[in-house]
């Protein structure tokens, strides 16, 4: 017998897939290499907007990455 739990947990997840794909979407337009955008589009410890604010800025990706890059604790996955 399922649950209530089972579908919004599904529906949770489906999500979370949903937010990640978005993000490496927005990091692959802005110019960052496929294998640093799958990493970066995993951690909702990065600011995004703040990280692609930088690349428009004219900062490498990788760099920018660097710079925002989450202490160890303050890293979450999406």
């Amino acid at each position: 017998m399922r649950t209530g739990t089972d579908s919004s947990s599904r529906a949770g997840s489906i999500r979370d897939v949903a937010v990640v794909l978005w993000r490496r979407k927005q990091l692959l337009d802005a110019g960052f290499e496929l294998a640093d955008a799958e990493r970066l589009a995993r951690d909702c410890g990065v600011d995004l907007h703040a990280l692609l604010d930088l690349v428009a800025l004219g900062c490498p990706p990788r760099f920018a990455a660097r710079i925002l890059a989450p202490l160890e604790d303050e890293s979450r996955r999406c």
